[in-house]
């Protein structure tokens, strides 16, 4: 018996590690430096929208709702934390262990960073919610958009998966990680450029777990077949 052959990872794979790797660290330096034009932008928006989060209590209480129960990072580890046992179960060993590292990973330069730029969040008189921690990346944001992005990684590599169902994930990993964002800012408790990193972050790390584990895949799969033949 024989191992499946390892997919190595595709040239958009690659580009999107990259691309959300060079945008993420762009942000970083931009709201480190505080640019003017960006806080300018951040301060508008915030504004605004904490304006409209004041005059609709409904609305702000359904987006309290999902941002604490459906799109908090808790909930999006449990979720990644049953495939990764699911996984297990099945006898896989190298894949749970590489998702477990990117979550990791991910934690770590999350906190990293809030500790190294230091970035206050929005403050308000009259608010409608409240956080912990600084700003800068979002939490919420990277960790929606990192495990989005491990598991729709993981249903690429899956067989036999209908198109309606890659195409449904796909569909609701953007509708998470847009909807995540945007309740972060009706909330108050965030910057756009927050969010908008914390987005990138999450899919760098996603992107760049994947891409890595493509380079370490045919090794481990050429020794499952030397030990099997």
């Amino acid at each position: 018996m024989t191992a499946a052959a390892p997919r190595h990872p595709s040239r958009a794979l690659q580009l999107t590690a990259a691309a959300a790797t060079l945008l993420s660290v762009l942000l970083t330096v931009l709201v480190a430096a505080t640019w003017q034009p960006l806080m300018d932008a951040d301060r508008s928006i915030a504004r605004r929208l904490h304006t409209e989060a004041v005059a609709e209590p409904g609305w702000t209480r359904a987006n309290r709702i999902m941002t604490d129960w459906f799109w908090d990072p808790a909930t999006m580890r449990l979720l990644i934390l049953a495939v990764i046992l699911w996984l297990l179960w099945r006898g896989a060993r190298l894949l749970p262990l590489w998702l477990a590292g990117a979550v990791a990973v991910g934690w770590v330069l999350q906190y990293g960073l809030k500790a190294a730029v230091g970035r206050d969040r929005p403050t308000w008189s009259d608010p409608v919610d409240s956080a912990s921690h600084a700003a800068f990346p979002s939490g919420h944001s990277m960790t929606v958009a990192l495990v989005c992005g491990l598991l729709l990684w993981l249903l690429s590599r899956a067989a036999g998966v209908p198109a309606g169902l890659k195409y449904a994930a796909w569909a609701a990993a953007a509708v998470s990680v847009v909807g995540v964002s945007f309740t972060r800012l009706w909330l108050g408790v965030h910057w756009m450029s927050d969010v908008v990193g914390g987005s990138l972050m999450g899919i760098a790390v996603a992107a760049i777990a994947a891409v890595a584990y493509g380079a370490v895949e045919p090794a481990a799969h050429d020794e499952r077949v030397a030990v099997r033949g």
